[in-house]
């Protein structure tokens, strides 16, 4: 395997051939000129519902709380990225802190509101886990600084090239294909199928691979699906890794033009089902403008769909822990004055496992 990008590396996996990696079954998305129009379209669209109108509500964190925090805290800090503490070490998926989701911080998708704790403050990593190359899940700025607090990065096949060209030591980077699994601090790590696709560039033809995670404690299972379209392998992930009690899964960025990437509303209540798992924690959402969508449409669908599905969703304020061991069911945080759509019915109740 070469480590230089342009050198089409080659991997031995049965998802990579003609140089470039493969879902496990087609997967319709945009190409050629429909991508070229959907980004003209999404240079020059209205943002007046797909941004907010104001500042959305953060909770912050300190290092102090953070440490005093149960084992089994989880706290969102945007997107996709998820703070762990579990078995009495840190965990951090997707580590996007960069002010824009994109190659440059002078353009492209900036934030919403800002992380709840600052990268530096942090405490030290047991592991890092990435999902895959996108500029909104593998932030450069923020590896790189990450890198003297993270004992371990996990990445999916070729992933991990990008870390060592940026100056991360090979010995601290552990590259998995599908369903092979790293163990460390008494945790399991197992990469699994998605369907979706890579590439940091226009051009680039799906050069690295891009993977959901099962995480394995010794007596919780949680999911992380990172970015996927629904397909048959959530059901195979759940006959092999499931039960789970939680799965963090991406519900935000959806067009019905990219259903085969990105999961719909209702494709996620599905792919949960599949993975039969107890609470469901969406993510993906409420952070960057990636989508025409309006902004505060996936949380409101995620209430409706839940109820409807008769499904346990807990959906904290970005910041705010909630504990494997005790969730607390949805509350609308992100409604705002300016912005009320709701005629959804909201039970506060708790649900101890």
């Amino acid at each position: 395997m070469s480590s230089a990008y342009g050198d089409r590396p080659t991997f031995r996996s049965t998802q990579f051939r003609d140089g470039q990696f493969h879902n496990a079954a087609p997967s319709n998305k945009p190409g050629g000129w429909q991508v070229l129009k959907l980004w003209w379209q999404f240079m020059f669209k209205d943002v007046s519902r797909t941004v907010p109108p104001e500042a959305l509500p953060v909770t912050p964190l300190t290092p102090d709380q953070l440490h005093k925090a149960a084992d089994g805290s989880i706290w969102r800090l945007g997107h996709s990225t998820v703070l762990m503490k579990l078995n009495g070490r840190f965990w951090l998926t997707d580590p996007v802190f960069s002010e824009r989701a994109s190659p440059v911080q002078w353009a492209g998708p900036k934030r919403f509101l800002p992380t709840p704790i600052s990268l530096e403050e942090l405490p030290p990593l047991a592991a890092v886990v990435l999902s895959h190359d996108h500029f909104d899940h593998l932030d450069r700025d923020s590896v790189v600084k990450l890198a003297a607090k993270t004992r371990m990065f996990l990445t999916p096949l070729g992933v991990g090239d990008h870390l060592m060209r940026w100056g991360i030591a090979a010995n601290k980077i552990q590259q998995l294909d599908w369903w092979q699994t790293a163990e460390l601090e008494g945790l399991q790590f197992t990469a699994t199928p998605a369907q979706h696709f890579s590439g940091r560039s226009f051009f680039a033809k799906n050069p690295t691979l891009w993977a959901s995670w099962v995480i394995y404690t010794g007596t919780h299972r949680i999911f992380f699906s990172g970015d996927t379209g629904y397909f048959d392998g959530f059901a195979e992930i759940g006959e092999r890794h499931g039960p789970f009690d939680l799965t963090l899964l991406e519900a935000g960025a959806y067009d019905k033009r990219w259903e085969g990437v990105h999961m719909l509303p209702e494709h996620v209540m599905q792919a949960h089902k599949d993975l039969r798992g107890d609470w469901l924690l969406p993510i993906h959402n409420a952070t960057f403008d990636l989508a025409f969508h309006p902004w505060d449409e996936p949380m409101e669908k995620m209430l409706s769909l839940s109820s409807q599905h008769g499904i346990h969703l807990t959906m904290p304020r970005i910041g705010e822990p909630v504990r494997l061991d005790h969730y607390q069911a949805a509350q609308p945080w992100w409604r705002l004055k300016q912005s009320r759509p709701a005629n959804v019915t909201v039970t506060a109740t708790s649900h101890a496992m």
